[in-house]
């Protein structure tokens, strides 16, 4: 049995910088948490514990020490009450999350109706949404555009991990609503790559694992995406929830991970596809 991993599989760029900045913080022995999980990934969130660093949901309890904001971003309510705190800010916020953010600022300010392309109930989008005024809104589709007020002026941003073809379909709809659109494509391109490489993969093997936090959007999608071309698809957070049952009769395995997803579980993943391929 061949098995082939993705080129690009695991850390994307802004995770790889959010988990060093995380890491060295903890390794300075002070009172140290983030607020919300550093990335999606549940393994690294249980190894900064382990190092001391834990997760808080807001920052009503902490009165000192150092905040670590996560790679997704927070809102900016939540940045100016560690500012007032007089909290150490280690800001972690991915780059391209960071630029998404300002644009919807300045387009608010601008006097612009604001439309972001994402999941409303995902952290980074709603970290995006905090930084706009009173006319932001929230599409997972062209069709949800629809149901927007007709604006004069419309500004487009996307959420980092949206698809190219849906904030295609959201600007067309845009277009229908509204006098003067600007566009900002905020989509990282670290997940458009790990997309394409999937689908390429999943449709020259016969069987695919897609390995990350089941509570990671890109890599739900990255597992979508492989399903649609190859039926014997199967999403795992670790190499534990590998069944040998699923090789039976495969001579060709595909390994892809989302952006979230560290080596050493990729490598695990390996080891363990390698143990069962020589036991058979």
């Amino acid at each position: 049995m061949k098995v082939i991993l993705a080129k690009r599989a695991g850390f994307c760029f802004g995770v790889k910088r959010a988990t060093q900045m995380a890491f060295e913080a903890a390794g300075k022995g002070q009172k140290t948490f983030t607020l919300g999980p550093i990335i999606h990934s549940p393994q690294v969130v249980n190894k900064l514990e382990g190092m001391g660093v834990k997760v808080l949901n807001n920052l009503d309890s902490m009165e000192s020490g150092t905040i670590i904001i996560r790679s997704h971003g927070v809102a900016s309510e939540e940045i100016g009450e560690a500012v007032q705190k007089q909290l150490e800010i280690v800001d972690a916020t991915c780059p391209f999350v960071k630029k998404a953010q300002e644009h919807v600022k300045s387009l608010s300010e601008s006097g612009y109706g604001v439309v972001v392309v994402g999941d409303a109930d995902h952290p980074e989008v709603q970290g995006i949404v905090s930084y706009g005024g009173d006319k932001v809104f929230v599409v997972g589709s062209g069709e949800e555009v629809k149901k927007l007020p007709k604006m004069s002026k419309i500004g487009v941003v996307a959420q980092t991990t949206q698809s190219f073809e849906n904030l295609k379909n959201v600007v067309s709809e845009c277009l229908l609503r509204g006098g003067e659109i600007r566009v900002f494509n905020t989509i990282c391109d670290a997940t458009a790559v790990r997309q394409e490489e999937a689908k390429e993969l999943a449709g020259q093997v016969d069987c695919m694992l897609v390995v990350g936090g089941f509570n990671s959007a890109n890599t739900r999608r990255l597992a979508e995406v492989c399903a649609e071309l190859q039926p014997l698809t199967h999403h795992i957070e670790t190499a534990a929830e590998i069944d040998a049952a699923w090789f039976n009769g495969v001579e060709r395995v595909g390994v892809t991970a989302g952006a979230s997803t560290p080596k050493w579980i990729i490598d695990e993943v390996m080891s363990k596809i390698e143990e069962l391929n020589k036991s058979d």
